[in-house]
C-alpha cells in the first residue's frame, strides 16, 4: 500500500479524493501497523516538537529591523532570525575548520 501511494498520481482532485476514500480502511491499518512498529512520528511536526526551545533578549531596534527584512523575504521574523543564526554558525564553523593541507605536518 505504501509503495503504491509513493508512486501514485492523480488526474484531478476528484480522483484523488475517491482513492483516499476507497482505501480508508487499508490506510488506517497501515497507520496502526506503523505505530506499533514505532515508525510514526518522523514527520515535520514530530521533529519540531523534539527541538529544544530557547529564549534570547534582543534590542527592540534589532527586532524591528528583522521584522522588516523578514517581511521583504516573505518570512516570519522568528524564522528569519533562526536562518541568520544558522548561517552565521555555519560560516564560523567553516572558517575555523582547517583545510586538509593545514592538517598535514611538514
Amino acid at each position: 500500500m505504501l509503495e503504491e501511494l509513493k508512486n501514485k498520481t492523480f488526474a484531478n482532485e476528484t480522483e484523488e479524493a475517491s482513492w483516499w476514500e476507497s482505501n480508508e480502511d487499508a490506510l488506517a491499518s497501515e497507520f496502526e501497523k506503523a505505530t506499533a512498529e514505532g515508525r510514526v512520528g518522523i514527520g515535520t511536526v514530530a521533529r519540531k516538537a523534539a527541538l529544544p526551545s530557547t529564549t534570547i533578549r534582543l534590542d527592540p531596534e534589532d527586532i524591528a529591523k528583522a521584522r522588516i527584512q523578514a517581511s521583504e523575504r516573505g518570512l516570519r521574523y522568528q524564522t528569519y532570525l533562526k536562518m541568520i543564526i544558522h548561517e552565521a554558525l555555519r560560516n564560523t564553523e567553516t572558517s575555523h575548520t582547517p583545510s586538509p593541507s593545514q592538517n598535514q605536518k611538514s
